[in-house]
């Protein structure tokens, strides 16, 4: 009887703790939207609501095109991806603030909302599988405006999506990758508990096992060490703080490490995640733009 009682009492744990990693996991998937709470005016630029599909056209993503000051033909045409549960604003950054000093240097900025982030549509934030291919709607639509040359830059989820993208879009001229993992699976086994706030073990490998096929995703296809080879000879600019307790800079060295002939580290002091350019706005608009300089120089714009 007493065995029996055990058993039970062992099976019902087991269940609770299963069922609290979903949730925990469900929670990850599906995160409070953040308001978008400013907008390009209160920073002194110009610009245009914009609506379009992500390639797939399976969700529709809201956003903002900023013209480049003035001038009729931008030098370039570059596109922000945020981070996770973020929204276009990045406002750790604060992107605006990175987005008018590039206008006034003569680029447009694209800035838009993820899927189930800020006012686009979705329900789903899937951290890179997905995502990538909003990255590309974002693409297409500044193609569909004329662009020719298209730069990405984007921010933790957002440049591995953008470093995604490029890899599936040869047209992309180059990537600025923020702080960026290198393969979702093996980062989420040793940094999943940064997010859920939970022990490793059992939580991870419950959560990994059971939330790709409840969310239709495959952690292991989120693979930016794969999408570099592909961008490669195009080049890339990483820049990540060596202080970085979420996403350790370690991912963005080895990207980088792979071609360096076409891939630039930048390593910064700041302690935080995506906290380059909070800490030195000067240093960081002055490093992007010179890499900006050397597409240019090379012919990549």
């Amino acid at each position: 009887m007493i065995v029996w009682v055990l058993a039970a009492i062992l099976i019902i744990a087991l269940l609770v703790i299963v069922v609290f990693a979903v949730m925990v996991g469900w929670k990850l998937t599906h995160p409070l939207r953040k308001p978008v709470s400013n907008t390009p005016r209160n920073y002194g630029l110009a610009y245009r609501p914009i609506r379009f599909k992500s390639r797939g056209e399976d969700e529709t993503l809201d956003g903002w095109h900023i013209p480049a000051v003035g001038l009729t033909e931008p030098r370039a045409t570059i596109v922000f991806s945020h981070g996770y549960a973020g929204n276009r604003l990045e406002e750790g950054l604060p992107a605006l603030a990175l987005a008018r000093s590039l206008a006034e240097a003569g680029y447009e900025v694209v800035m838009y909302d993820f899927r189930n982030c800020g006012h686009s549509t979705g329900t789903l934030t899937s951290v890179g599988y997905f995502e990538q291919l909003d990255v590309l709607g974002a693409v297409d639509w500044a193609r569909s405006q004329g662009a020719k040359r298209i730069v990405l830059l984007g921010f933790s989820m957002g440049a591995t999506s953008s470093l995604l993208a490029a890899a599936r879009d040869s047209g992309v001229c180059a990537v600025i990758a923020d702080s960026p993992f290198s393969h979702l699976t093996r980062y989420l086994r040793r940094n999943l508990p940064v997010w859920t706030k939970l022990p490793n073990f059992p939580f991870t490998p419950l959560i990994l096992t059971i939330l790709p096929p409840l969310t239709g995703t495959r952690t292991d296809e989120v693979d930016a060490e794969s999408a570099v080879e592909r961008i490669y000879p195009r080049p890339i600019l990483f820049v990540h703080s060596s202080g970085d307790g979420a996403i350790p800079a370690s991912h963005s060295a080895e990207l980088a490490a792979r071609h360096p002939d076409r891939f630039e580290l930048w390593l910064t002091d700041d302690g935080t995640h995506v906290g380059s350019y909070r800490a030195d706005p000067a240093a960081y608009t002055e490093r992007v733009l010179a890499f900006l300089e050397r597409l240019s120089a090379e012919k990549f714009l």
